[in-house]
Protein backbone atom coordinates (compact mmCIF):
# COMPACT_ATOMS: atom_id res chain seq x y z
CA UNK A 1 0.00 0.00 0.00
CA UNK A 2 3.04 2.25 -0.18
CA UNK A 3 2.22 5.73 -1.52
CA UNK A 4 -1.45 4.80 -1.94
CA UNK A 5 -4.38 6.00 0.13
CA UNK A 6 -5.69 3.97 3.04
CA UNK A 7 -8.74 2.02 1.93
CA UNK A 8 -11.23 0.75 4.51
CA UNK A 9 -12.32 -2.23 2.44
CA UNK A 10 -8.71 -3.39 2.12
CA UNK A 11 -8.07 -2.71 5.81
CA UNK A 12 -11.08 -4.80 6.81
CA UNK A 13 -9.68 -7.73 4.82
CA UNK A 14 -6.48 -7.55 6.87
CA UNK A 15 -5.99 -9.03 10.33
CA UNK A 16 -7.04 -6.35 12.84
CA UNK A 17 -3.62 -6.07 14.44
CA UNK A 18 -1.88 -5.75 11.08
CA UNK A 19 -4.29 -3.03 9.96
CA UNK A 20 -3.82 -1.17 13.24
CA UNK A 21 -0.02 -1.30 12.86
CA UNK A 22 -0.27 0.16 9.37
CA UNK A 23 -2.47 3.01 10.59
CA UNK A 24 -0.21 3.69 13.56
CA UNK A 25 2.66 4.05 11.09
CA UNK A 26 0.61 6.47 8.99
CA UNK A 27 -0.28 8.53 12.07
CA UNK A 28 3.28 8.56 13.42
CA UNK A 29 4.59 9.80 10.08
CA UNK A 30 1.95 12.52 9.91
CA UNK A 31 2.80 13.73 13.43
CA UNK A 32 6.53 13.76 12.61
CA UNK A 33 6.08 15.41 9.21
CA UNK A 34 7.51 12.40 7.38
CA UNK A 35 6.30 10.63 4.25
CA UNK A 36 3.72 8.06 5.45
CA UNK A 37 3.66 4.40 4.34
CA UNK A 38 0.17 5.11 2.97
CA UNK A 39 -1.79 8.34 2.58
CA UNK A 40 -4.52 8.83 5.20
CA UNK A 41 -8.05 9.13 3.90
CA UNK A 42 -8.86 12.81 3.05
CA UNK A 43 -11.41 13.29 5.85
CA UNK A 44 -8.96 11.84 8.38
CA UNK A 45 -6.05 13.95 7.09
CA UNK A 46 -8.19 17.10 7.33
CA UNK A 47 -9.20 16.22 10.88
CA UNK A 48 -5.57 15.58 11.91
CA UNK A 49 -4.58 19.00 10.53
CA UNK A 50 -7.31 20.60 12.63
CA UNK A 51 -6.14 18.70 15.70
CA UNK A 52 -2.51 19.76 15.28
CA UNK A 53 -3.50 23.37 14.60
CA UNK A 54 -5.81 23.34 17.63
CA UNK A 55 -3.21 21.90 20.01
CA UNK A 56 -4.96 18.59 20.78
CA UNK A 57 -2.38 16.31 22.43
CA UNK A 58 -1.97 13.06 20.44
CA UNK A 59 -1.15 10.95 23.51
CA UNK A 60 -3.09 12.62 26.30
CA UNK A 61 -6.74 11.75 26.91
CA UNK A 62 -8.30 15.16 27.59
CA UNK A 63 -11.86 15.46 28.87
CA UNK A 64 -14.14 18.40 29.52
CA UNK A 65 -16.71 18.80 32.28
CA UNK A 66 -19.46 16.20 32.29
CA UNK A 67 -23.02 17.39 32.12
CA UNK A 68 -24.99 16.86 35.31
CA UNK A 69 -28.00 14.56 35.28
CA UNK A 70 -30.28 17.63 35.25
CA UNK A 71 -28.37 19.28 32.39
CA UNK A 72 -28.45 16.09 30.37
CA UNK A 73 -32.17 15.64 30.89
CA UNK A 74 -32.82 19.25 29.86
CA UNK A 75 -30.91 18.73 26.63
CA UNK A 76 -32.77 15.50 25.99
CA UNK A 77 -36.13 17.22 26.36
CA UNK A 78 -35.12 20.04 24.01
CA UNK A 79 -33.49 17.82 21.38
CA UNK A 80 -35.54 16.99 18.26
CA UNK A 81 -33.64 13.68 18.21
CA UNK A 82 -35.78 12.53 21.13
CA UNK A 83 -38.65 12.16 18.64
CA UNK A 84 -36.71 9.67 16.48
CA UNK A 85 -35.18 7.46 19.19
CA UNK A 86 -37.62 4.63 18.31
CA UNK A 87 -36.40 4.74 14.69
CA UNK A 88 -32.75 4.70 15.76
CA UNK A 89 -33.30 1.85 18.21
CA UNK A 90 -35.27 -0.23 15.73
CA UNK A 91 -32.63 0.26 13.05
CA UNK A 92 -29.56 -0.40 15.19
CA UNK A 93 -30.16 -2.16 18.50
CA UNK A 94 -31.17 -5.64 17.22
CA UNK A 95 -27.70 -6.09 15.71
CA UNK A 96 -25.56 -4.35 18.33
CA UNK A 97 -25.28 -7.22 20.82
CA UNK A 98 -24.18 -9.71 18.18
CA UNK A 99 -21.76 -7.18 16.66
CA UNK A 100 -20.31 -6.18 20.06
CA UNK A 101 -21.16 -2.54 19.43
CA UNK A 102 -22.91 0.28 21.24
CA UNK A 103 -25.12 3.05 19.88
CA UNK A 104 -24.56 6.65 20.96
CA UNK A 105 -26.71 9.68 20.12
CA UNK A 106 -25.06 13.09 20.52
CA UNK A 107 -26.40 16.61 20.08
CA UNK A 108 -24.98 19.22 17.69
CA UNK A 109 -22.34 20.22 20.27
CA UNK A 110 -21.02 16.68 20.62
CA UNK A 111 -22.59 15.99 24.02
CA UNK A 112 -23.63 12.35 24.42
CA UNK A 113 -27.33 12.24 25.34
CA UNK A 114 -28.26 8.58 24.89
CA UNK A 115 -26.20 5.38 24.90
CA UNK A 116 -27.33 1.75 24.56
CA UNK A 117 -25.92 -1.61 23.48
CA UNK A 118 -23.80 -4.55 24.57
CA UNK A 119 -23.18 -4.49 28.35
CA UNK A 120 -19.48 -5.41 28.24
CA UNK A 121 -18.81 -2.75 25.60
CA UNK A 122 -20.64 -0.17 27.67
CA UNK A 123 -18.28 -0.91 30.56
CA UNK A 124 -15.24 -0.50 28.30
CA UNK A 125 -16.69 2.77 27.00
CA UNK A 126 -17.04 4.02 30.58
CA UNK A 127 -13.30 3.65 31.09
CA UNK A 128 -12.73 5.76 27.97
CA UNK A 129 -15.13 8.48 29.13
CA UNK A 130 -17.53 7.59 26.31
CA UNK A 131 -20.61 7.98 28.49
CA UNK A 132 -23.81 10.00 28.71
CA UNK A 133 -23.09 13.65 29.46
CA UNK A 134 -19.54 13.56 28.07
CA UNK A 135 -18.24 16.02 25.47
CA UNK A 136 -16.98 14.25 22.34
CA UNK A 137 -16.42 17.36 20.29
CA UNK A 138 -13.45 16.87 17.96
CA UNK A 139 -11.58 19.79 19.55
CA UNK A 140 -11.74 18.07 22.96
CA UNK A 141 -11.06 14.37 22.28
CA UNK A 142 -9.60 14.44 18.76
CA UNK A 143 -10.70 12.64 15.60
CA UNK A 144 -13.70 10.40 16.36
CA UNK A 145 -17.00 9.23 14.89
CA UNK A 146 -19.06 11.82 16.78
CA UNK A 147 -17.00 15.01 16.68
CA UNK A 148 -15.52 14.55 13.20
CA UNK A 149 -18.92 13.76 11.69
CA UNK A 150 -20.24 16.98 13.24
CA UNK A 151 -17.44 19.05 11.71
CA UNK A 152 -17.47 17.34 8.31
CA UNK A 153 -21.30 17.22 8.24
CA UNK A 154 -21.14 13.87 6.51
CA UNK A 155 -20.81 10.21 7.61
CA UNK A 156 -17.36 9.31 8.89
CA UNK A 157 -15.80 5.98 9.89
CA UNK A 158 -12.73 6.09 12.13
CA UNK A 159 -10.70 2.95 12.65
CA UNK A 160 -7.99 2.36 15.27
CA UNK A 161 -5.07 4.82 14.85
CA UNK A 162 -7.14 7.06 12.61
CA UNK A 163 -8.29 8.37 16.00
CA UNK A 164 -5.91 11.25 16.70
CA UNK A 165 -5.60 10.46 20.43
CA UNK A 166 -3.73 7.22 21.09
CA UNK A 167 -5.98 6.04 23.94
CA UNK A 168 -8.76 5.52 21.36
CA UNK A 169 -6.75 3.22 19.10
CA UNK A 170 -8.44 0.05 20.39
CA UNK A 171 -11.79 1.29 19.03
CA UNK A 172 -13.59 1.57 15.75
CA UNK A 173 -16.55 3.90 15.22
CA UNK A 174 -18.90 5.06 12.50
CA UNK A 175 -20.95 8.23 12.87
CA UNK A 176 -23.55 9.88 10.66
CA UNK A 177 -24.96 13.38 11.19
CA UNK A 178 -28.70 13.90 11.40
CA UNK A 179 -29.98 17.11 9.85
CA UNK A 180 -33.26 18.93 10.19
CA UNK A 181 -34.98 18.00 6.90
CA UNK A 182 -36.68 21.41 6.81
CA UNK A 183 -33.62 23.62 6.58
CA UNK A 184 -30.54 21.39 6.71
CA UNK A 185 -29.49 22.54 10.18
CA UNK A 186 -27.41 20.06 12.16
CA UNK A 187 -29.28 18.29 14.98
CA UNK A 188 -26.65 15.80 16.11
CA UNK A 189 -24.96 12.50 15.31
CA UNK A 190 -25.80 8.82 15.60
CA UNK A 191 -22.66 6.75 16.22
CA UNK A 192 -21.95 3.02 16.45
CA UNK A 193 -18.71 2.06 18.21
CA UNK A 194 -16.98 -1.12 19.27
CA UNK A 195 -13.65 -2.86 19.82
CA UNK A 196 -10.99 -2.82 17.14
CA UNK A 197 -11.68 -6.37 15.89
CA UNK A 198 -15.31 -5.51 15.03
CA UNK A 199 -14.50 -3.05 12.24
CA UNK A 200 -16.42 -3.64 9.02
CA UNK A 201 -16.68 -1.25 6.04
CA UNK A 202 -20.44 -1.83 5.75
CA UNK A 203 -21.00 -0.35 9.22
CA UNK A 204 -20.87 3.19 7.85
CA UNK A 205 -23.52 2.49 5.21
CA UNK A 206 -25.71 0.86 7.87
CA UNK A 207 -25.46 3.82 10.25
CA UNK A 208 -25.96 6.31 7.41
CA UNK A 209 -29.14 4.59 6.23
CA UNK A 210 -30.60 4.67 9.76
CA UNK A 211 -29.76 8.39 9.99
CA UNK A 212 -31.67 8.98 6.74
CA UNK A 213 -34.64 7.06 8.14
CA UNK A 214 -34.58 9.34 11.17
CA UNK A 215 -34.60 12.41 8.93
CA UNK A 216 -37.56 10.99 7.01
CA UNK A 217 -39.44 10.51 10.28
CA UNK A 218 -38.73 14.12 11.26
CA UNK A 219 -40.03 15.28 7.86
CA UNK A 220 -43.26 13.33 8.29
CA UNK A 221 -43.75 14.76 11.79
CA UNK A 222 -43.22 18.27 10.48
CA UNK A 223 -45.76 17.83 7.70
CA UNK A 224 -48.28 16.41 10.18
CA UNK A 225 -47.81 19.37 12.53
CA UNK A 226 -48.29 21.85 9.68
CA UNK A 227 -51.45 20.02 8.65
CA UNK A 228 -52.79 20.36 12.19
CA UNK A 229 -51.99 24.08 12.25
CA UNK A 230 -53.60 24.50 8.82
CA UNK A 231 -56.83 22.94 10.08
CA UNK A 232 -56.99 25.49 12.89
CA UNK A 233 -55.93 28.51 10.81
CA UNK A 234 -57.89 28.02 7.58
CA UNK A 235 -61.29 29.14 8.97
CA UNK A 236 -59.68 32.24 10.49
CA UNK A 237 -57.85 33.19 7.31
CA UNK A 238 -61.01 32.76 5.24
CA UNK A 239 -62.64 35.62 7.17
CA UNK A 240 -59.69 38.04 7.03
CA UNK A 241 -59.27 40.78 4.40
CA UNK A 242 -55.87 41.58 2.96
CA UNK A 243 -52.74 39.52 3.36
CA UNK A 244 -52.25 37.09 6.24
CA UNK A 245 -50.61 33.76 6.97
CA UNK A 246 -50.29 31.12 9.65
CA UNK A 247 -46.81 29.85 10.51
CA UNK A 248 -45.48 27.39 13.07
CA UNK A 249 -43.11 28.39 15.89
CA UNK A 250 -40.14 28.22 13.54
CA UNK A 251 -41.81 30.29 10.81
CA UNK A 252 -42.77 27.49 8.41
CA UNK A 253 -45.92 28.38 6.51
CA UNK A 254 -49.08 26.34 7.08
CA UNK A 255 -51.69 28.49 5.29
CA UNK A 256 -52.02 31.91 3.61
CA UNK A 257 -54.60 34.28 2.19
CA UNK A 258 -54.19 37.18 -0.19
CA UNK A 259 -50.56 36.42 -1.10
CA UNK A 260 -48.21 33.86 -2.59
CA UNK A 261 -47.23 31.34 0.11
CA UNK A 262 -43.62 31.73 1.28
CA UNK A 263 -41.95 28.49 2.30
CA UNK A 264 -40.78 30.06 5.55
CA UNK A 265 -40.83 33.43 7.26
CA UNK A 266 -37.61 34.08 9.24
CA UNK A 267 -38.67 35.09 12.76
CA UNK A 268 -36.55 37.10 15.20
CA UNK A 269 -35.53 35.41 18.45
CA UNK A 270 -37.73 37.72 20.52
CA UNK A 271 -40.82 37.09 18.38
CA UNK A 272 -44.22 37.30 20.08
CA UNK A 273 -47.73 38.78 19.98
CA UNK A 274 -48.14 42.43 19.03
CA UNK A 275 -46.87 44.62 16.22
CA UNK A 276 -43.52 43.90 14.63
CA UNK A 277 -41.52 44.37 11.45
CA UNK A 278 -40.41 41.32 9.49
CA UNK A 279 -37.88 41.75 6.67
CA UNK A 280 -39.75 39.39 4.34
CA UNK A 281 -43.17 40.97 4.93
CA UNK A 282 -42.85 44.46 6.41
CA UNK A 283 -45.06 45.72 9.26
CA UNK A 284 -47.21 42.97 10.75
CA UNK A 285 -49.67 42.25 13.56
CA UNK A 286 -49.02 38.94 15.31
CA UNK A 287 -51.47 36.78 17.26
CA UNK A 288 -50.86 33.37 18.86
CA UNK A 289 -52.33 30.16 17.46
CA UNK A 290 -52.08 26.62 18.86
CA UNK A 291 -48.64 25.56 17.68
CA UNK A 292 -47.85 28.75 15.81
CA UNK A 293 -48.69 32.34 14.90
CA UNK A 294 -51.24 34.27 12.86
CA UNK A 295 -49.42 37.06 11.02
CA UNK A 296 -51.43 39.85 9.38
CA UNK A 297 -49.46 42.02 6.97
CA UNK A 298 -50.18 45.73 7.38
CA UNK A 299 -49.62 48.66 5.03
CA UNK A 300 -45.93 49.36 4.52
CA UNK A 301 -44.33 52.27 6.31
CA UNK A 302 -41.28 54.23 5.24
CA UNK A 303 -37.85 54.19 6.83
CA UNK A 304 -37.46 50.42 7.08
CA UNK A 305 -34.31 50.03 5.01
CA UNK A 306 -31.66 47.45 5.82
CA UNK A 307 -28.24 49.08 6.18
CA UNK A 308 -25.86 46.39 7.45
CA UNK A 309 -25.22 42.66 7.52
CA UNK A 310 -22.80 40.80 9.80
CA UNK A 311 -21.93 37.37 8.40
CA UNK A 312 -20.54 35.34 11.30
CA UNK A 313 -18.56 32.29 10.16
CA UNK A 314 -16.39 32.12 13.26
CA UNK A 315 -18.33 29.56 15.29
CA UNK A 316 -18.21 25.88 14.35
CA UNK A 317 -21.60 24.66 13.07
CA UNK A 318 -23.29 27.94 14.11
CA UNK A 319 -23.10 30.27 11.13
CA UNK A 320 -25.41 33.26 11.01
CA UNK A 321 -26.32 36.48 9.22
CA UNK A 322 -27.38 39.38 11.44
CA UNK A 323 -29.32 42.02 9.52
CA UNK A 324 -29.70 45.52 10.95
CA UNK A 325 -31.37 48.78 10.01
CA UNK A 326 -33.78 51.42 11.21
CA UNK A 327 -36.26 48.77 12.39
CA UNK A 328 -33.70 47.05 14.61
CA UNK A 329 -31.85 43.82 13.90
CA UNK A 330 -32.56 40.13 13.58
CA UNK A 331 -30.42 37.02 13.12
CA UNK A 332 -30.84 34.15 10.67
CA UNK A 333 -29.02 30.87 11.28
CA UNK A 334 -27.53 29.65 8.02
CA UNK A 335 -27.52 26.23 6.42
CA UNK A 336 -24.12 24.99 5.17
CA UNK A 337 -24.97 25.83 1.56
CA UNK A 338 -26.28 29.31 2.37
CA UNK A 339 -23.19 30.01 4.46
CA UNK A 340 -21.02 29.12 1.45
CA UNK A 341 -23.05 31.31 -0.91
CA UNK A 342 -23.09 34.35 1.36
CA UNK A 343 -19.35 33.98 1.97
CA UNK A 344 -18.80 34.14 -1.78
CA UNK A 345 -21.11 37.14 -2.20
CA UNK A 346 -19.24 38.97 0.55
CA UNK A 347 -15.87 38.06 -1.01
CA UNK A 348 -16.94 39.27 -4.47
CA UNK A 349 -18.89 42.51 -4.04
CA UNK A 350 -19.08 43.16 -7.81
CA UNK A 351 -21.30 40.10 -8.08
CA UNK A 352 -21.42 36.60 -9.54
CA UNK A 353 -23.29 34.90 -12.34
CA UNK A 354 -24.99 31.59 -11.61
CA UNK A 355 -22.31 29.78 -13.63
CA UNK A 356 -19.51 31.46 -11.66
CA UNK A 357 -21.11 30.50 -8.35
CA UNK A 358 -21.59 26.93 -9.58
CA UNK A 359 -17.91 26.72 -10.49
CA UNK A 360 -16.80 28.07 -7.12
CA UNK A 361 -19.22 25.96 -5.05
CA UNK A 362 -19.33 22.67 -6.96
CA UNK A 363 -16.36 22.92 -9.32
CA UNK A 364 -18.91 22.53 -12.12
CA UNK A 365 -20.16 25.62 -13.99
CA UNK A 366 -23.08 23.68 -15.46
CA UNK A 367 -24.92 23.34 -12.13
CA UNK A 368 -26.70 26.66 -12.51
CA UNK A 369 -30.18 25.25 -11.77
CA UNK A 370 -29.07 24.23 -8.27
CA UNK A 371 -27.41 27.59 -7.65
CA UNK A 372 -30.48 29.56 -8.80
CA UNK A 373 -32.76 27.50 -6.57
CA UNK A 374 -30.53 28.03 -3.52
CA UNK A 375 -30.13 31.73 -4.25
CA UNK A 376 -33.91 32.07 -4.57
CA UNK A 377 -34.29 30.57 -1.10
CA UNK A 378 -31.64 32.71 0.53
CA UNK A 379 -33.03 35.87 -1.11
CA UNK A 380 -36.46 35.12 0.37
CA UNK A 381 -34.86 34.86 3.80
CA UNK A 382 -32.84 38.05 3.32
CA UNK A 383 -35.33 40.37 1.63
CA UNK A 384 -33.90 43.84 1.09
CA UNK A 385 -30.32 42.58 1.36
CA UNK A 386 -29.48 40.74 -1.86
CA UNK A 387 -29.71 41.68 -5.52
CA UNK A 388 -29.42 39.53 -8.63
CA UNK A 389 -28.17 39.80 -12.21
CA UNK A 390 -25.48 39.46 -11.01
CA UNK A 391 -25.97 37.95 -7.54
CA UNK A 392 -24.53 40.30 -4.90
CA UNK A 393 -25.19 42.23 -1.73
CA UNK A 394 -26.99 45.50 -2.49
CA UNK A 395 -24.68 48.49 -2.76
CA UNK A 396 -26.55 50.26 0.08
CA UNK A 397 -25.81 47.44 2.54
CA UNK A 398 -22.58 47.37 4.53
CA UNK A 399 -21.23 43.83 4.93
CA UNK A 400 -18.90 42.58 7.68
CA UNK A 401 -17.57 39.01 7.71
CA UNK A 402 -16.41 37.53 11.02
CA UNK A 403 -13.89 34.79 10.22
CA UNK A 404 -12.55 32.02 12.48
CA UNK A 405 -9.15 32.66 14.05
CA UNK A 406 -7.71 29.60 12.33
CA UNK A 407 -8.19 29.73 8.52
CA UNK A 408 -8.61 25.93 8.48
CA UNK A 409 -11.72 26.44 10.65
CA UNK A 410 -13.56 28.22 7.81
CA UNK A 411 -16.65 26.15 6.97
CA UNK A 412 -14.75 22.91 7.67
CA UNK A 413 -17.52 20.79 6.13
CA UNK A 414 -17.17 22.55 2.79
CA UNK A 415 -15.54 21.04 -0.27
CA UNK A 416 -16.24 24.17 -2.36
CA UNK A 417 -13.12 25.16 -4.35
CA UNK A 418 -13.50 28.82 -3.30
CA UNK A 419 -13.60 27.92 0.39
CA UNK A 420 -10.60 25.58 0.08
CA UNK A 421 -8.61 28.34 -1.65
CA UNK A 422 -9.38 30.73 1.18
CA UNK A 423 -8.36 28.19 3.82
CA UNK A 424 -5.02 27.84 2.03
CA UNK A 425 -4.62 31.60 1.76
CA UNK A 426 -4.96 31.77 -2.01
CA UNK A 427 -6.72 34.51 -3.90
CA UNK A 428 -9.37 33.75 -6.46
CA UNK A 429 -12.35 35.98 -5.88
CA UNK A 430 -13.46 38.72 -8.23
Amino acid sequence: MTNTAVDLARLSAMEAGQAARLLKGVRAAALAGRRPPAAPRPEIAESWRRMMAGGVHPDRDARSRMLSVAETEERRQLSPLRQVLPVLREGLLPTLDEALHIMVVADAEGRLLWREGHASILRKADRLGFEVGADWDEGVVGTNGVGTALVARRPVQVFSAEHFVSSHHDWTCAGAPIHDPRDGSLLGVIDVSGPLATMHPATLAWVSSVARLAESELRLRHLASLEGLRAVAAPLLARLPGRALAVDRQGWTAAVTGMAPPERVPLPKSFGPGRTWLPALGDCAVEPLPGGWLIRVEEARTGREVSRVVLDLSRPRRWSATVGGSAGEWTLELSPRHAELLFLLAAGPRGWTAAELAEEIFGDASRTVTVRAEMSRVRRHLAGVLAHRPYRFKETVGVEVVMPEDPFGLLPHSTAPAVIKTRLGREGHP
